[in-house]
């Protein structure tokens, strides 16, 4: 059975939007684990444009995995390492963009990357990195020592032609490097079942798409739905 995380931080942006303590990113959390979900994801930006620093410790305190996803930034290491969550998946982020437009650039950044891994995983945090279907970013996010990739599958849901293939060969070569395959960005009902028959695959985590559904058929259906798709 593939798990589903859902990604809550979009819940934050409406509460943002209008500066009012509702709708509460936690609450949510809470209604989609009792309809399905197998864990929560938050991404703390650098900016707090969406999930702050008081959701993070809140959600932390359920009892279900929290996914914290961050920036590869000493900030960043060092409040996941007071927080200890579940996992830690490094994005890369750029505060102009409206949602994270690719995978983090791991041949790039090794050197900045390796000491980070290491202080987060001393700290009994399982490390995943968020990157592009690239057989050499996945060759080096193994020898950076991670246990985790999350593949993007952005390029895939925007109709990229031979991105499907590129996604199974990257799956391939992750299992060769003993690597758990994790994926998602920008799945929907239509387009995530043949993700589902990526080889390998133990983790999606989905967020903007069941949340707007969620306007229309309630959050505890629109997960439901889309647990019922990966099962």
């Amino acid at each position: 059975m593939i798990r589903l995380g859902i990604n809550v931080d979009h819940v934050a942006t409406l509460r943002n939007a209008r500066g009012e303590h509702y709708p509460d990113p936690v609450r949510a959390a809470e209604l989609a684990l009792e309809h399905g979900a197998d864990g929560i994801t938050a991404h703390l930006r650098e900016d707090r444009r969406h999930i702050r620093d008081e959701d993070v410790r809140r959600l932390r305190a359920l009892s279900a995995p929290l996914n914290f996803e961050m920036a590869v930034t000493d900030e960043m290491v060092d409040m996941a390492c007071a927080l200890r969550p579940h996992a830690c998946c490094l994005v890369p982020e750029r505060r102009e963009e409206l949602t994270t437009e690719g995978g983090l650039d791991v041949i790039g950044l090794r050197d900045s990357l390796a000491p980070r891994v290491a202080r987060l995983r001393d700290a009994g945090i399982r490390v995943s990195l968020f990157i592009d279907p690239e057989p050499e970013v996945i060759r080096t996010a193994a020898a950076l020592g991670v246990p985790v990739i999350e593949l993007h599958t952005g390029s895939y849901a925007l109709g990229r032609e031979g991105e499907l293939e590129r996604l199974h060969e990257a799956a391939r070569i992750a299992a060769e490097c003993g690597l758990e395959l994790h994926a998602g960005h920008g799945l929907t009902y239509e387009n995530v079942s043949p993700i589902t028959r990526l080889p390998g695959l133990r983790e999606l985590n989905i967020g903007h798409f069941l949340i707007s559904e969620a306007v229309f058929v309630g959050l505890g259906a629109s997960v439901r739905k889309m647990k019922d798709l990966l099962s």
